[in-house]
């Protein structure tokens, strides 16, 4: 896949959920993944078994730490204990979507080819997430650091994405 370009890699398999519910089924979830700080809008949370982003009032995408994953039980039972007496509703969507990881010093340029946000690190800083569109794909952007960016989008459409994104490479020169 995105192996070919030195500045697009695949990551590597990992349990991804989407989670939507009232605040309750919210802070359950925070509890068994190990979240105590309270959620920011359109920002992401991370710790050692896994990042939660914000992507709308009531909507959450988990996405487990791989290599944690592949040690401690399954999120998805846990989760579910959890939830058990609240209304929600909990997706796994793990073989639909992958995580791409850009990391250039153009990566911000290379984006704003095909995505309408402004992704400066003013306005697009450290850990801010965002469902949007690049090109006519939709995704998930979430900037990891100042060169670096993860991109969750759906499996069938990472061919178009990443000859997108070298066409848009060449064009930057």
């Amino acid at each position: 896949m995105s192996d070919a370009l030195p500045w697009l890699r695949t990551l590597p398999p990992a349990p991804r959920y989407i989670l939507q519910g009232p605040a309750a089924a919210l802070a359950a979830a925070d509890t068994v993944l190990g979240f105590s700080e309270p959620d920011v809008a359109s920002r992401a949370r991370r710790n050692a078994r896994a990042s939660v982003l914000w992507l709308g009032p009531d909507e959450r995408l988990i996405i487990a730490n791989a290599e944690v994953s592949t040690t401690t039980p399954n999120l998805e039972p846990l989760l579910r204990s959890a939830l058990a007496s609240l209304p929600h509703s909990l997706v796994d969507v793990s073989h639909r979507q992958l995580g791409l990881q850009l990391s250039a010093a153009f990566a911000e340029d290379l984006l704003n080819c095909g995505c309408p946000q402004d992704l400066s690190l003013a306005a697009f800083p450290l850990d801010m997430c965002s469902r949007t569109l690049f090109n006519k794909t939709e995704i998930v952007l979430w900037r990891r650091g100042p060169e670096e960016f993860q991109i969750e989008v759906w499996r069938s459409f990472v061919p178009y994405l990443e000859g997108w994104m070298r066409e848009a490479a060449q064009d930057l020169g």
